[in-house]
């Protein structure tokens, strides 16, 4: 089968410490999808200190969606990595580091290359494919963004 990646990234600023961030944004729960915004479940299972697998079942307009995710977290780095392991986009890898920004706060550095079937379209759908997702995902984290204020400002 042919498939081709989309490149993509975005930036996420969060008003707290990066190490503090970086605990919040790797404290992973089944309430996750909720605070991104989407409807969906998610189950955690811990393998080790610094992996996970992330199993997230979604509804949409075409039926159910599952995302079945290899997490590894780095502390040393403050960053982490999401390998999707289920069919839909199977491969697909997601990198986050979060970086020191002034004044103490901090932000998210996103990359992301998913997968997808098919024959590789041509430049301008790529680049529309890449400018699509990243809004979406980056819609996700302002969510995430909002709830860690939420969280860590108590």
């Amino acid at each position: 089968m042919e498939t081709y990646s989309v490149h993509f990234g975005f930036s996420q600023h969060f008003d707290f410490p990066p190490e503090q961030a970086f605990l919040w944004c790797t404290d992973y729960a089944p309430g996750d999808l909720e605070l991104m915004g989407e409807k969906g479940r998610r189950k955690v299972k811990r393998l080790n200190e610094d992996t996970f697998i992330l199993n997230d079942k979604y509804k949409t307009k075409e039926g159910k969606l599952v995302k079945k995710k290899l997490v590894r977290v780095y502390p040393e780095r403050l960053s982490w990595t999401n390998t999707r392991v289920s069919k839909d986009g199977r491969h697909s890898q997601f990198l986050y580091q979060i970086v020191t920004e002034e004044g103490g706060s901090s932000r998210l550095e996103f990359t992301g290359s998913q997968i997808f079937s098919g024959k590789k379209p041509g430049k301008a759908k790529l680049e529309a494919m890449a400018r699509q997702l990243a809004i979406e995902d980056s819609a996700a984290w302002r969510s995430l963004a909002k709830a860690m204020a939420k969280d860590l400002s108590k």
